[in-house]
């Protein structure tokens, strides 16, 4: 079964009516904030985003506000070198192995040292998001988020952050084209030349405006995999406003970042593997 999403299908006759709609249903149905970054983000600290330059994917105005929220009293260095782990990274290192290691640093928290009022050396893990209280965290999705690599520069449809991580990414096509080409073309073409906006990347969504997909930076497009229910007893609904209310609704979205991503090493090389709707009902 399909339903329609928001709009009748006749009213997706372009990409960013697609777009459109799917913030819309974030902010009004789920609660995010919403930004349309494309030609209208200002740089700097006061700026639309808090970005110094479009080389940044980390939000850390919002990063530095949750971990002093969340980790109240200490120093502003233990702060500031909060925000340093969580977006530095070696241009050594894989996307895989860089993603699995921020993934652990953002599910157990970030270790910083700092001296006390006494001069003692403290060690404390810093929490960068709450997963007991999902409403806690700052849910925002940014619509055309301009990204600069090393040689190239794109511009992503949907990019969702919570805490200023970019935990979400999303892809997506009108309703007359086919969701594979948004996994072969476009999501290949960003690991390859802007891959530090996935360093962090959860989840990665694959829509039209009615089909919609779900999958990791590993999957491969066989292997990403609808949404079509969120409650066992429910008919099966293949589209995106069943995905989105599934996996992006606050509470769920948290659990599935804490409690349904795993790593493989088991066939010789990394896969990442998100849960899939029936393990979450």
């Amino acid at each position: 079964m399909t339903s329609n999403f928001t709009l009748p299908p006749s009213h997706f006759t372009e990409g960013v009516l697609v777009q459109q709609t799917m913030a819309d249903y974030l902010r009004d149905v789920l609660g995010w904030e919403t930004v349309f970054a494309y030609n209208q983000e200002t740089f700097g600290p006061e700026g639309t985003l808090g970005r110094a330059s479009d080389r940044e994917v980390v939000l850390a105005r919002y990063l530095q506000l949750k971990l002093m929220e969340f980790n109240p009293g200490l120093p502003a260095d233990a702060y500031r070198d909060a925000v340093r782990q969580i977006v530095e990274s070696s241009a050594a290192q894989s996307l895989i192995a860089t993603n699995r290691d921020k993934y652990a640093l953002l599910k157990d928290g970030v270790q910083v040292s700092f001296r006390n009022e006494k001069g003692e050396l403290i060690k404390q893990r810093l929490r960068i998001f709450d997963f007991n209280e999902p409403a806690n965290n700052h849910f925002l999705a940014v619509r055309e988020l301009w990204v600069k690599g090393d040689l190239y520069r794109r511009r992503a449809d949907v990019i969702g952050f919570v805490n200023g991580i970019p935990l979400l990414f999303v892809e997506l096509k009108n309703i007359h084209k086919d969701i594979r080409a948004a996994y072969e073309k476009n999501l290949a073409d960003y690991r390859d030349t802007v891959p530090h906006l996935l360093h962090h990347n959860a989840l990665i969504v694959i829509a039209n405006g009615i089909e919609a997909k779900i999958g990791s930076i590993t999957s491969r497009f066989e292997h990403f995999h609808e949404w079509k229910r969120l409650a066992e007893d429910e008919p099966g609904l293949v589209d995106m406003q069943t995905l989105l209310k599934g996996i992006c609704d606050k509470r769920n979205f948290m659990d599935l970042v804490e409690n349904f991503i795993v790593f493989d090493d088991s066939s010789g090389q990394t896969v990442k593997i998100i849960a899939r709707n029936h393990q979450l009902l």
